[in-house]
C-alpha cells in the first residue's frame, strides 16, 4: 500500500515554520505546488490551518529535515509506518458454503414476499445469487418452484441481520409515502367533519325542545283555570 501524507496544507505550514527547506523541497514533500509554498509562507494562502509536526507524527525525521537543509537537491522522503495496516480486499460477490447453498432459492423466495422493495442486484449481494435466478423465483419458473419454502436468510447464516436493514433502508429512501387507500384509512373530509354535530349537544337541544313544550302547556293550564273557577259561580 503506498504511503500518503496526512494534511499536506498543515505540513507545508509547518514546515515553513520550523525548517529552513526550500520551497521546492517542501513542495515536493507536500504535493503542492511551489507558488503555493510561497503563497503559504507569504500569509496569502491556507490562512487559519493550524501546522502539523510531521515528526509527531511519524511520518518524518529529524534527521531526514537535516540532511534536506544541508542540501538543497535533497528530496524528503517519507518515514516507514511503525505499523503495517493492511488492505482492504476488494469486495466482490458474496460466496456462500456449499453447504448452505441449496438454502439459497428459498431465502430468495423470502426476500421477495417480505421485502419486494428491493432490486435484484441487493439481492444477489445479500445471499450471492444470480438475478437470472431471482427471476426464476419471482415467476415461478424455478425447476424446484414447488418444494421451495420462504425462509429468512439471516436464519440461515447466509447474511448478516446489519447487512439486510441496509439494504432495506437503502431501498425505502427512493420509494414514495404510502397513500391513505394503501394504509386502509377511512377518514371523512373536513367538509363532511364540519357538518356533524356531537351527540351529547344534540341531546341537549332535544332536552331543551321538550322543557319548553312542558312549560308552555303549564301556563296555558294555569291561565284557563281560574276562568273555569268564575264560570262555575255564575
Amino acid at each position: 500500500m503506498a504511503q500518503t501524507l496526512l494534511m499536506p496544507k498543515a505540513t507545508a505550514i509547518w514546515l515553513v515554520d520550523n525548517t529552513a527547506l526550500s520551497f521546492d523541497q517542501i513542495a515536493q514533500f507536500c504535493k503542492l505546488h511551489p507558488l503555493e509554498v510561497k503563497a503559504i509562507a507569504d500569509g496569502e494562502a491556507a490562512q487559519g490551518i493550524k501546522g502539523l509536526d510531521p515528526i509527531s507524527t511519524g511520518q518524518l525525521s529529524r534527521d531526514e529535515i537535516a540532511r534536506a537543509e544541508a542540501n538543497p537537491n535533497h528530496k524528503l522522503k517519507l518515514s516507514e509506518p511503525k505499523v503495517r495496516v493492511p488492505e482492504s480486499k476488494r469486495r466482490g460477490p458474496r460466496y456462500t458454503p456449499v453447504s448452505k447453498r441449496q438454502d439459497r432459492p428459498n431465502a430468495i423466495l423470502w426476500l421477495v414476499r417480505n421485502h419486494p422493495e428491493l432490486k435484484d442486484a441487493q439481492i444477489s449481494r445479500l445471499v450471492g445469487t444470480t438475478k437470472s435466478t431471482i427471476e426464476q423465483i419471482r415467476e415461478r419458473t424455478h425447476w424446484n418452484s414447488a418444494n421451495l419454502a420462504p425462509m429468512d436468510p439471516v436464519t440461515l447464516g447466509l447474511c448478516s441481520q446489519i447487512d439486510l436493514d441496509m439494504e432495506v433502508e437503502k431501498a425505502s429512501k427512493g420509494r414514495p409515502l404510502p397513500t391513505a387507500a394503501e394504509l386502509g384509512a377511512t377518514l371523512q373530509s373536513a367538509q363532511e367533519t364540519e357538518r356533524l354535530t356531537p351527540s351529547y349537544e344534540r341531546e341537549e337541544e332535544k332536552e331543551k325542545e321538550i322543557d319548553a313544550d312542558a312549560v308552555f302547556r303549564k301556563l296555558s293550564s294555569l291561565r284557563s283555570a281560574p276562568k273555569d273557577e268564575d264560570d262555575d259561580q255564575h
